[in-house]
């Protein structure tokens, strides 16, 4: 068999884009296929397929394409000889490296991107760089929302697979918890409380991977609900130019607690070298009580590291700025095709192929982080603590603001950098807000936003 995956090791200028379930021991998941497998779509009776021998290239950021999918590229170049050669690239140096391949016009077959209905043109071109895909079939079945996020001036230019309930919350310990006699925290201060007691008892409390260059950045923009609670508007304002991040008390807000917490100690002595690779193998050894992930995160645990239990986790709301809400990011990474590539019907091909209801279901029963699809006919795999995170938590939702207002996103290695630079005491939160209107002001005027004159 072929190598199913390339891994490109660039040099050069950090900066990228980057956004980010499943369980285990679940009565009402699918039937176990994971050896199984995936449903064919049965070819004429009068006529046996023919076979490309052809090669697809597919440049992807790391932890965009799942294992999942390549077993699904295994059996889809068994029935067409199609063969999907993924390139991956480190998520610190990937939106350079595709940026720098679309100029060169050395564009893969596929590209991966973070969808996004204000990313699509100033990040990716892709008027000119994808190919339009509005009249494909699958297209009617995605999930609307998402569908509108890979949409620019009406037409369609990406296919998004990825998990609608993939918020990112707290996942916290259990039996840390309960042997400290702490509750599920309603308030930034009961956060802080909890904390402070867990720090006390040996624990680090929240285990945050800053070496990657975009995790922390979760803690800001991730609370558009929130935001959109304690100041109406707002987000409509920034997107119209009529506000400024620097002027929001509430963005301030939220920026300045989670610095509180690395000043407290809260994050540990590790957070700057910390990796989210890594995530599994610690929390399940009990050294944190916390982090920031997706509801997947206890099924991985349990399938990762041996002797440890899904039932041990449970989940909440990230708590800055009193949060209670439920975030939801309708946007994720998408598959494009070049409009350059030399088989775009062998690509269009792969996509109808990846999003026939059987391979979906195979795509999620075989993802241990994800346990939804979205698209019908694909049966969720949500546990009971699952289901009640969601019982409690989803009446009401909101937007992230990365989704919701223009030109945020594609900073987001750059936050990165100003966050890590104010846990350094090099920067303030005022000056990260000012450093984003800086950067939306450039982007606007280059995209000739008639809001920014």
């Amino acid at each position: 068999m072929k190598k199913m995956l390339s891994v490109i090791t660039v040099l050069g200028l950090v900066c990228g884009v980057l956004s980010a379930c499943g369980n285990s021991g679940n009565n009402n998941s699918p039937q176990d296929t994971a050896s199984a497998a995936p449903t064919q779509a049965s070819a004429p009776a009068s006529e046996a397929p023919v076979k490309k021998n052809i090669t697809l290239s597919y440049l992807a950021s790391q932890d965009w394409i799942k294992d999942s999918e390549m077993k699904l590229a295994e059996k889809f170049e068994e029935q067409t000889g199609i063969h999907i050669d993924y390139q991956i690239v480190p998520s610190d140096q990937y939106f350079n490296v595709l940026k720098a391949k679309l100029a060169a016009g050395e564009a893969p077959d596929i590209f991966g991107g973070q969808s996004g209905k204000f990313d699509l043109g100033p990040l990716y071109d892709v008027e000119n760089n994808a190919v339009d895909l509005s009249n494909e079939e699958w297209v009617k079945r995605e999930d609307p929302l998402f569908v509108e996020q890979a949409t620019l001036n009406s037409k369609v230019y990406a296919l998004t697979v990825w998990d609608p309930s993939a918020s990112w919350v707290i996942v916290y310990n259990k039996k840390i918890f309960e042997g400290l006699g702490l509750s599920i925290p309603k308030s930034y201060e009961e956060f802080l409380k909890a904390c402070e007691a867990i720090k006390a008892s040996g624990v680090t409390p929240i285990y945050e991977p800053i070496s990657d260059g975009w995790h922390h950045v979760l803690w800001f923009p991730e609370l558009g609900v929130r935001y959109e609670e304690q100041d109406p508007g707002l987000s409509d304002k920034l997107i119209k130019n009529e506000a400024k991040f620097e002027d929001s008390a509430v963005l301030e807000q939220s920026l300045s607690q989670f610095n509180e917490l690395m000043q407290k100690g809260y994050l540990g002595d590790n957070a700057f070298s910390n990796t989210y690779a890594d995530t599994e193998k610690n929390m399940a050894g009990g050294k944190y009580a916390m982090t920031v992930y997706s509801i997947g995160l206890p099924a991985q645990i349990e399938t990762a590291v041996p002797g440890s239990s899904a039932a041990d986790y449970g989940f909440f709301p990230i708590p800055l700025n009193d949060n209670q809400d439920l975030n939801v990011n309708p946007a994720a990474p998408s598959k494009f095709i070049s409009s350059t590539s030399k088989h775009i019907d062998e690509a269009k091909q792969y996509f109808a192929y990846l999003t026939q209801t059987e391979n979906l279901q195979f795509f999620l029963d075989n993802e241990p982080k994800f346990t939804a699809l979205n698209f019908p006919g694909v049966k969720a795999k949500y546990n009971e603590e699952q289901a009640a995170f969601f019982d409690t938590y989803g009446k009401k939702t909101g937007t992230v603001y990365q989704t919701a207002i223009n030109y945020l996103n594609p900073q987001w290695m750059d936050i990165g950098k100003d966050m890590s630079a104010m846990f350094g005491k090099q920067m303030t939160p005022k000056d990260i807000l000012k450093n984003i209107d800086k950067r939306r002001e450039q982007q606007a005027k280059t995209a000739a936003d008639p809001n920014w004159k």
